[in-house]
């Protein structure tokens, strides 16, 4: 379902964290003597007498109005059962005013440690909550029975941060995320749908039946220009063509950065696993447009090597930056399902059935079985039962091929024509534009949501 290299799930998500810099927003809450402001040290107290929270550090480099800290929340490994331990999961806070809406912001993998607003903080001139997803970054129960990465023990999770910072945050809360972090935010509001009062979510697959492709197939048979396609599918013969050369480099690479493919297996699949990723990752970040990039027939090896590098990641494929993404390939093989790739034209060149399963990246000792119920859940219950919910989409990106389809309570999809994964409310057209920002702010005016949170 996504299809993104270290580089470019980070790039993802400081995109998130800080779209729409240029979009015009309320000016952050003047600092002053009243409480929970910038500058205020009462606030800090308020900050550290949350039970089970600690703050790991204040850092420097927030926009004017905002103070940014590191912290820590320790949260049970098992919602189900408190005999299961606790973990302490990483959190960061953007404060500006305690009066201000507060935004709960996911990427749906580590925490990005740098103080980046999201298009909603920005136009709402409101704090930020961050929640690194358990599992990622140093979120990880000292176990790591990866049966409790389910997407219900996550909702949990943030169910919990936002009952704890309510006591500092009454007012409004809209939570919001990029690809993976917007199907995390759909997910809590699944379990949870009266914790926040609105959810804008980004680039938001929707796999709810992943034993059908065709969506993402047919995408990527129309998406761009016919001349680009052919482009695309004439380097892939390419470089599986000169595979020995291509896995010579790599493994070349690899020892000289000291690491290894024991998960994948070897440098020659992680090559074909690459290749066949590229035409799907391409559109992801890039467009027509860009045809020009895209190595000919006559390229040299150093060329093709280079680009393939470029737009899939190889550095992902091997051990030491595949490992902090083994949780993610598990959730795909296990409940959020994945995308199928065009293989129809390489059939000739292919060695390895199974190159771009979930399987593949995980190891073999981690158990998966892969479950059928979890995303007809969630897709269910956004037709039929999800409120507040804003889906922003680009038109160009392959993630979304298979989108969520709201329901008719308060919510709706947009579409940014021109745009692919990195798809913003800015990049809607002024229509559009104006529907999503008016949406917005009137769920950021809406009290009704946090009376019923504030009881349960």
């Amino acid at each position: 379902m996504h299809t993104w290299t270290r580089r470019r799930l980070l790039a993802s998500a400081a995109m998130t964290a800080g779209a729409a810099a240029t979009a015009a927003a309320p000016p952050a809450a003047a600092a002053g003597n009243r409480t929970g402001s910038p500058g205020d040290d009462n606030f800090l107290t308020a900050l550290q007498a949350l039970p089970g929270l600690r703050v790991i550090e204040e850092r420097q480099g927030a926009e004017p109005g905002y103070r940014f800290f590191v912290l820590g929340l320790r949260q049970p490994a098992d919602h189900t059962n408190p005999a299961a331990g606790t973990f302490e999961q990483r959190l960061t806070l953007l404060h500006t005013s305690a009066d201000r809406p507060t935004v709960l912001f996911s990427t749906g993998y580590e925490a990005v440690l740098t103080p980046r607003r999201a298009e909603p903080t920005v136009l709402l001139g409101g704090n930020q909550l961050q929640v690194e997803h358990r599992f990622f970054g140093s979120s990880r129960p000292a176990n790591a029975d990866y049966s409790l990465l389910t997407i219900r023990q996550a909702a949990d999770d943030h169910h919990r941060v936002v009952r704890l910072f309510r006591r500092l945050y009454p007012g409004a809360w809209i939570s919001t995320g990029s690809s993976k972090g917007g199907m995390t935010s759909i997910y809590h509001r699944r379990f949870h749908p009266h914790d926040v009062d609105g959810t804008v979510a980004y680039s938001a697959p929707d796999n709810a039946d992943d034993r059908d492709n065709s969506a993402y197939l047919r995408f990527l048979e129309n998406v761009g220009t016919a001349d680009c396609r052919e482009a695309l599918a004439a380097v892939q013969r390419q470089a599986l063509l000169r595979r020995t050369d291509l896995v010579t480099r790599y493994e070349a690479w690899a020892a000289a950065h000291n690491t290894a493919f024991r998960i994948i297996g070897s440098a020659d699949e992680a090559i074909e696993t690459a290749v066949l990723r590229a035409p799907f990752m391409f559109w992801q970040r890039h467009t027509a447009a860009d045809r020009a990039s895209i190595p000919g027939p006559d390229a040299g090896t150093d060329e093709l090597y280079a680009w393939l590098d470029d737009i899939t990641g190889l550095p992902l494929y091997a051990d030491t930056a595949l490992q902090h993404y083994v949780p993610y390939f598990y959730q795909l093989g296990t409940q959020l399902g994945y995308v199928g790739f065009p293989t129809r034209h390489l059939t000739d060149l292919l060695r390895y059935p199974d190159a771009t399963e979930p399987r593949t990246f995980v190891p073999r000792d981690i158990p998966m079985s892969f479950d059928r119920d979890a995303m007809p859940d969630i897709d269910h219950w956004v037709r039929r039962h999800g409120s507040r919910l804003l889906f922003i989409n680009g038109a160009q990106d392959p993630s979304v091929a298979k989108p969520f389809q709201p329901g008719p309570h308060d919510s709706r999809i947009l579409w940014a024509p021109d745009a692919n994964h990195t798809a913003t409310i800015t990049e809607l057209p002024p229509a559009e534009r104006a529907e999503a920002t008016a949406m917005l702010t009137r769920w950021a005016d809406n009290p009704s949501i946090k009376q019923q949170t504030s009881s349960a």
